[in-house]
């Protein structure tokens, strides 16, 4: 038995196929390089053809052009126009009409636009066969120019030229060239846009149908209004012919945005309202339809209303004067009025066939205004109204969106437009100023400004905070007794959170209360006179301060906006330690210390929660009130007397919203608990907890 592939049969066919192989490769070899050449020659083919065809064709255009020329020739020379070919376009700034096309065949020139004042150029008529020619568009304060007429067998009408701007009204646009005998007319061209203070100017009329067959060309759309302008009204439709419908009248122009309010400034702290935003023009008639049969063009839609100014900023006082009130933010400007639809064209004489066209459709209205956000109240300083912060401006209210436009009479009355929208948001309260800090020993921190109201959408601005009292004076060593040490001030009042807004928006954050500041030392007693008498015995400390209340949280009045969170309390001052006893006259015993006050003044009361809104709808849920400020920390316990200073009680929580019919009742949060008093000395017990405030009232079931 011999190994596979080793015998004789094997080896032939390994043979017989490594031979196929190589002959195949040699094939290969040869089928590659006769593909190349085929595709060299076939690409030097196509060169030699290119070049033949340029070299035909040179004799050919210059006979085709020398044969035009002698057939232009007699025409050119009697009648100022060729046989064949398109009219010259008009130079530009020149107002130069467009060439008329061949008379038997070719497409009027475009007119050249106008200089400042000069109207532009006419659009070139066209010959037998053959488009009018573009209207050029006016210069500034002028009118577009006409479209060429169309081919006097066959050929549609130039489009109308565009019209200037100008310092006051816009230009009106060029009418629209009219059809020959078959053809559209032409469409008008669209008005120019009107100055500062002006109106945009109208569009132009759409041009004649085929006298025999074609519809009418379309209006030209109004030109827009400039800053709080009104827009221009849509052109008229073309009239059709024997037969055809008539144009659609053109769009009205969009009216402006209004001017924005002004910011405050230092001298005039409130912002100023916005400007009202333009109403839109009208839209065009639409065209007559053929005298035949045809039905009218629909009338042109109404130019939607320009959005209201936003109202200026408010001037914040935080940087200028102290302690002063922030400005109130100005009012969003009104959207202006939708432009009314255009009415539909008259139908032909035969009404089956062709009735009145539908009435356009009426513009919307335009957006109102955002209201402007207010200015923020300075920080108090002790040269001016006693430290107080000063109050934050109120926000400013939107701009009611512009009334939409009344759709257009016809054979189907254009649907009304709808009523622009009214922002959402905006017109912010601003935050109350924190109240200066007491500089002069003993007395009491100054109050936070309350935070301004927010616009009809706005949110109420957060309180001030109160400022920290100042710490009592150290009590005089001298004399037989020392002196009494004097209490610490009491911390400011924070500033009460601004309500939110009437139709949105969150009430403000009342602000935290200041810091009670920490009472005097005691005075040392004297010493004794020898060494029978024993030293007079030191004197008591100074009270702390009282923490500032927190500010009350803002209202919510909007349905379902939260009522503002209730400022913290402030924290209370340490009392002072009492003065060491005087020596005895031998200089051994000391008599007793001074007590330090066995009560340590409370913390500050948090403040209320706002109110939460009301539900509107049934089975609704009224909006939660804010949650009552956590009360100040107790005092710190007296040295080597049990300290009794108990923490303040918490705020009450606002009340619940009160619910409707099929309502459910809702209940403010409960206020903070009270801090535990905050002893360091570890003969001295902390102070107790205040309780925590009452949950608000359940809101009443309205019917």
């Amino acid at each position: 038995m011999l190994a596979a592939g080793a015998d004789e049969v094997s080896a032939a066919i390994a043979t017989l196929f490594g031979s196929h192989a190589r002959e195949y490769q040699a094939i290969s070899t040869q089928v590659a390089a006769f593909h190349d050449r085929f595709a060299q020659t076939l690409s030097a083919a196509v060169g030699s053809y290119v070049s033949a065809e340029a070299t035909n064709a040179a004799p050919l255009a210059t006979l085709e052009h020398n044969v035009l020329n002698a057939l232009n020739a007699p025409t050119q020379a009697l009648l100022g126009r060729p046989l064949i070919g398109d009219g010259a376009a008009g130079a530009p700034g020149t107002g130069q009409a467009g060439g008329a096309g061949g008379i038997l065949w070719g497409n009027g020139g475009a007119g050249g636009s106008g200089a400042p004042g000069q109207v532009g150029g006419a659009g070139g008529a066209a010959g037998l066969f053959g488009t009018g020619g573009a209207g050029g568009a006016g210069g500034a304060g002028a009118a577009g120019g006409a479209g060429g007429s169309g081919g006097w067998l066959l050929g549609n009408g130039g489009v109308g030229g565009a019209g200037g701007q100008s310092l006051l009204g816009g230009a009106t646009g060029g009418a629209g060239g009219n059809a020959g005998l078959f053809g559209v007319g032409g469409t008008g061209g669209p008005g120019g846009p009107g100055g500062p203070g002006g109106v945009g100017g109208t569009g132009g009329a759409g041009g004649l149908g085929g006298t025999l067959y074609g519809a009418g060309g379309h209006g030209g759309a109004g030109g827009p209004g400039p800053i709080g302008g009104v827009g221009g009204h849509g052109g008229v439709g073309g009239a059709a012919g024997l037969l055809g419908v008539g144009g659609h009248g053109g769009a009205g122009g969009h009216g402006a945005e209004g001017v924005a309010g002004a910011a405050g400034e230092d001298l005039s702290p409130h912002g100023t309202s916005g400007g009202v935003g333009g109403d839109a023009g009208d839209g065009g008639t639409g065209g007559r339809g053929g005298w035949l049969a045809g039905a009218g063009g629909a009338g042109g839609a109404g130019g939607v209303g320009g959005t209201g100014g936003a109202g200026g900023a408010g001037f914040s006082r935080a940087l200028i004067v102290a302690g002063d009130n922030g400005g109130d933010g100005g009012n969003g400007g009104m959207g202006g009025a939708g432009g009314a639809g255009g009415p539909g064209g008259a139908g032909g004489l035969i009404s089956l066939l062709g009735g009145q066209g539908a009435g356009g459709a009426g513009g919307t209205g335009g957006a109102g205004g955002v209201g402007g956000d207010r200015g923020a109240g300075g920080p108090g300083n002790q040269a001016f109204n006693a430290g107080a912060g000063g109050a934050g401006g109120h926000g400013g209210d939107p701009g009611a969106g512009g009334a939409g436009g009344t759709g257009g009479a016809g054979s189907i009355t254009g649907a009304q437009g709808a009523i622009g929208a009214t922002p959402t948001s905006g017109g912010n309260g601003g935050a109350g100023g924190n109240g200066a800090n007491a500089t002069t020993a003993g007395t009491n921190g100054a109050n936070g400004g309350p935070g301004g109201h927010g616009g009809l959408v706005g949110n109420g601005g957060a309180g001030g905070n109160g400022a920290n009292g100042a710490a009592g004076t150290n009590a005089s060593d001298s004399g037989a007794v020392g002196g009494k040490g004097n209490s610490g001030g009491n911390g400011g009042q924070g500033g009460a959170g601004g309500d939110g807004g009437t139709l949105a928006g969150n009430g403000g954050a009342g602000g935290t209360g200041g810091r009670g500041a920490d009472g005097g030392l005691g005075g040392s007693g004297a010493e004794g006179a020898n060494a029978t008498t024993a030293g007079e015995r030191g004197q008591d400390g100074g009270k702390g301060g009282n923490g500032g209340v927190g500010g009350t949280g803002g209202n919510a009045v909007a349905p379902g906006a939260n009522g503002g969170h209730g400022g913290n309390g402030g924290n209370p001052g340490f009392s002072g330690a009492g003065g060491l006893g005087g020596l005895s006259g031998d200089g051994v015993t000391r008599a007793a210390q001074g007590a330090t006050p066995d009560f340590a003044d409370t913390g500050g009361k948090g403040g209320n929660g706002g109110n939460g809104a009301n539900a509107v709808a049934p089975g609704g849920t009224g909006a939660s009130g804010g949650a009552g400020g956590n009360a100040g920390a107790g005092g710190k316990g007296g040295e080597n007397i049990i300290g009794d200073g108990g923490g303040g009680n918490g705020g009450a929580g606002g009340k619940g919203g009160a619910g409707t019919l099929l309502g459910l009742t809702v209940f403010g949060d409960n206020g903070g608990a009270g801090v535990l008093g905050d002893s360091t000395d570890p003969d001295g017990s902390g102070g107790a907890g205040g309780a925590g405030g009452a949950g608000g009232a359940g809101g009443d079931p309205t019917i």
